[in-house]
């Protein structure tokens, strides 16, 4: 099935945008993969609204991810590393002559026919999205991910925090913004609690064509001023008003920004600050030159929000202060 009609199927149900549509099938011209992994990288869906999605679209059942944590030997052995990747394809149960397989096309009726020959199993298909099938190829026949793909799961599945803690700490860290009194304060949160999945952090303010370095944490943006070429990723963020994530390109205008990072990350994050649909600033976020982020596109996102509610109170204060 062709992206363009996969995607026109999440819009038709409401789950995402023609807008986000367009957003997606940019990236995925400019990095390859699936549509649904651009859409997941961009933080419009999570791989679980994605994988249920994608059991409805193909009319096939979604693969159970807890199943693919601890598949015996004997299972795995029933493809081996080349047929597994050719047809990108992992099994995950043996039922006497059937065989639970999750795979990229599970409608594919010619894959099906071709893996019941090989095996000599029934093939029972699953959907699986893109980013869990390649984590499983890795992880039971040693098939390298890019790296692309290993900075949305982030560290090898680290247990997730139950819904009531993630709830807790989201309202601690909500209540810190509200009580934040000033400027200063405000990116001081917004970096600390950035920090917390990247290792370098830095807020950039934008004053007409100019970016200046104002705060930063595992880096160093005293003094730092560059202009905000057209063909930068300072721009390109400032003119769509919206984040983006990738490589920081080596072109000319992203040069006083690779010269600041002492090099050119394979992976990084820059958010605009709003206030009232203006830009004041941008929030850049990386792992290193040599490193990918970890997932957190939806906590920054959030982060940005209140810390651009924050801005909006504090100014208000200081004019009823003023009168």
């Amino acid at each position: 099935m062709k992206a363009l009609k996969l995607g026109e199927a999440l819009v038709k149900d409401s789950l995402i945008t023609q807008k986000h549509l367009k957003l997606a099938l940019e990236r995925q011209v400019i990095f390859g993969g699936r549509l649904g992994t651009n859409i997941v990288e961009l933080g419009i869906m999570t791989e679980r609204d994605l994988l249920s999605f994608l059991s409805r679209h193909f009319k096939v059942p979604a693969v159970d991810v807890r199943q693919l944590s601890s598949v015996d030997d004997e299972t795995i052995s029933c493809l081996s590393r080349e047929t597994a990747e050719k047809y990108q394809v992992v099994p995950f149960r043996k039922d006497r002559n059937r065989l639970y397989v999750a795979m990229m096309d599970p409608r594919s009726m010619t894959q099906v026919d071709e893996l019941r020959f090989v095996t000599g199993f029934d093939i029972i298909p699953h959907a699986i999205t893109e980013l869990r099938l390649l984590y499983v190829l890795e992880k039971y026949y040693g098939i390298k991910r890019d790296l692309r793909y290993i900075s949305v799961f982030g560290k090898e599945e680290e247990k997730e925090p139950t819904k009531d803690k993630t709830e807790e700490q989201l309202r601690k860290v909500k209540e810190e913004f509200a009580d934040a009194k000033g400027k200063e304060e405000i990116i001081g949160l917004l970096l600390s609690h950035s920090g917390k999945i990247a290792k370098r952090t830095a807020v950039f303010i934008i004053k007409g064509d100019r970016a200046t370095g104002w705060k930063s944490r595992g880096m160093n943006v005293d003094n730092a001023e560059m202009a905000v070429g057209q063909n930068s990723v300072f721009s390109d963020v400032i003119r769509r008003k919206s984040y983006y994530r990738g490589p920081l390109l080596k072109v000319t205008d992203n040069e006083p920004l690779i010269s600041l990072l002492s090099g050119a990350p394979q992976d990084c994050l820059v958010f605009p600050i709003q206030i009232r649909e203006k830009i004041i600033g941008l929030l850049y976020a990386d792992n290193g030159n040599s490193s990918v982020l970890d997932a957190g596109l939806n906590f920054i996102s959030t982060l940005i929000t209140m810390a651009s509610i924050s801005f909006e109170i504090a100014i208000l204060r200081r004019k009823i202060l003023d009168l």
